[in-house]
């Protein structure tokens, strides 16, 4: 009888589950009132737009980039929401429109320079981050008030699963966007394009996979998913300010490499960004229950995962080389 095998592939997200469960359990243990599904539930809601960041980050490394303008641009998308409305008079409907497109455009941008101008990614979206900040300031250097009733309906609305169980609506929208990107990163060909090119781009070439214009659809994607991950900012702030979501895409990178996205591409799953994401907000929750110990520390516990998510990943791939050239090896025996 064949003993039960796990392709390698899979082992990083089972990893990341099973410390996310492990947390859970160790906090259940350790503190009262932490066994609940509110507790869960409000790693959704406080991380809702961060979970949005994430899932496009995850697919930006998959293909072997990354967008180091995601936080930038949740502060941008934040302020033109609220300038517009507080200032200009416009409709939220025309308010969120022109954001989406505002950073859909930035998006396709930085794809542009990257694919046509052979740009490295990290300094394409640097820069991105950088114009992203500055324009914020650019349109108000102070904090900007939402005080729109439909944002503020967003905002303090509350969805009843069970007694003792809500969510908020940017829950709905997050995993709204998680079921398109599964869809889209699994079910389509924009998606095994991705997976390609993150493999071996010039291979993908050979293959007859539009490369370039993956690329761009691809960064053009993330722009618009960090302008949508805005709005959701801005039904959990209500305000915006140009140093809003500072070194949010570090912790979207983070969330994607602990989530079992290899930093190599070709590998990795859009979920494991989510419970990259709850793995995350549950270390800060237990310090939280803790009670004597400084936020901080939830960064220093990140470092120290990304550090052993990277080990493992670096062990993962050494192995899948060498099984590469002992094939030929074993066929001549």
């Amino acid at each position: 009888m064949k003993s039960l095998q796990i392709n390698s592939k899979f082992i990083p997200l089972l990893i990341t589950i099973a410390l996310f469960g492990g947390l859970f359990v160790a906090g259940s243990v350790s503190y009262r009132g932490f066994f609940s599904m509110q507790v869960v539930l409000n790693l959704l809601v406080d991380n809702s737009f961060l979970i949005i960041v994430a899932l496009s980050q995850a697919l930006i490394i998959i293909m072997g980039g990354i967008d180091l303008s995601c936080g930038a641009l949740i502060a941008l998308s934040s302020m033109v929401v609220a300038y517009s409305m507080s200032h200009l008079n416009f409709h939220p409907a025309l308010a969120i429109l022109a954001v989406l497109g505002v950073c859909s455009l930035f998006g396709f941008i930085q794809g542009w320079l990257i694919t046509y101008q052979k740009f490295q990614p990290f300094i394409s979206t640097l820069c991105g981050m950088f114009i992203a900040r500055g324009m914020c300031f650019m349109i108000n250097q102070d904090t900007v008030p939402i005080t729109d009733p439909f944002f503020m309906t967003m905002a303090t609305t509350r969805i009843k699963l069970m007694p003792g169980a809500v969510i908020s609506t940017s829950v709905l929208v997050a995993l709204a966007i998680l079921a398109i990107y599964i869809y889209i990163a699994h079910f389509t060909r924009f998606g095994r394009a991705v997976y390609a090119i993150g493999g071996n781009e010039q291979s993908a070439r050979l293959m007859g996979l539009p490369v370039d214009r993956t690329k761009v659809m691809a960064y053009t994607l993330s722009g618009f998913t960090s302008g949508l991950a805005g709005i959701v900012f801005c039904f959990y702030m209500l305000s915006a300010y140009g140093l809003n979501a500072m070194a949010l895409e570090m912790d979207a990178i983070a969330a994607a490499v602990i989530g079992g996205t290899l930093m190599t591409g070709g590998v990795g799953y859009v979920i494991g960004a989510v419970f990259g994401v709850m793995i995350e907000g549950i270390m800060q929750t237990l310090i939280t229950f803790q009670g004597d110990l400084n936020s901080w520390w939830t960064r220093i516990a990140i470092a120290f995962l990304l550090c052993v998510f990277i080990v493992v990943q670096r062990i993962l791939v050494l192995k899948r080389e060498s099984r590469k050239v002992m094939r030929p090896v074993e066929f001549l025996d």
